[in-house]
């Protein structure tokens, strides 16, 4: 009866969320709808944990998206006309948590690699989106696959202040993550990590060579990222 009574909170909580995240602009209507289905499915089939966990990375990337907007949107860099998500955006981010998620629930993943592999999923996206809206702030902004100057905010741009504080940002939310899910720290939470500053330089790849070209969308790599690094994150754990 407990768990159900966490399981109804859970989808009640997702809903107000989103609800606030629509009203501040922080989400489109489909994007609200997306962030309810992504959050009641991770109430629903995983742990109180996982979910916590998932609500502060959203709400800290609801933060980090409008911070320093307004000189975003002067300089053309902003995320829609007021820094909103749409479903593709949600969706994006939040299927590779979300697939982690169902991979335990029908037996495929141990609790220790679901652990490993949902924090690296989060890892990842947290990563990336630092990199992404703090990031576009440096002018210093070179292609990762030639180093050559080009502008901020063009797919597969490194600079160093973004390099830095998504570095930082995936070592904040491995220790948060690992914390929440499992109510300790430990060593193994570098793996989480290395998985998420491998993503952040996965996307930088896929953008450059898949995506400027027009193979994938933004919202492919942000998936397809993720959910390498989670994959790869569970296997290598699995085999140490």
């Amino acid at each position: 009866m407990e768990h159900m009574y966490l399981v109804v909170a859970a989808i009640l909580l997702s809903a107000a969320l989103s609800v606030e995240a629509y009203k501040l602009r922080c989400l489109t209507r489909d994007g609200a709808v997306a962030s309810f289905a992504v959050g009641a499915f991770v109430g629903v089939f995983s742990s109180i944990n996982a979910f916590f966990l998932l609500t502060v990375f959203t709400i800290a990337g609801f933060f980090a998206t409008m911070r320093g907007f307004d000189k975003k949107k002067a300089e053309g860099l902003q995320e829609g006309q007021f820094g909103e998500r749409t479903w593709k955006n949600v969706l994006g981010v939040g299927m590779p948590p979300c697939i982690a998620v169902a991979l335990e629930a029908l037996g495929i993943l141990t609790p220790e690699m679901f652990t490993v592999m949902f924090i690296s999923t989060i890892t990842v996206a947290g990563a990336d989106t630092i990199a992404s809206e703090i990031g576009v702030r440096d002018k210093k902004t070179y292609m990762i696959t030639t180093f050559k100057r080009v502008e901020p905010g063009i797919n597969g741009g490194i600079s160093a202040l973004g390099t830095g504080v998504s570095t930082i940002a995936a070592l904040l939310v491995a220790i948060l993550g690992w914390f929440v899910i499992t109510g300790s720290l430990s060593p193994m939470l570098l793996l989480p990590f290395a998985m998420g500053v491998l993503g952040n330089i996965l996307d930088s790849v896929f953008g450059a060579v898949l995506e400027n070209p027009g193979y994938i969308s933004k919202y492919t790599n942000n998936c397809s990222t993720a959910l390498i690094s989670g994959i790869l994150g569970a296997v290598i754990f699995a085999l140490i």
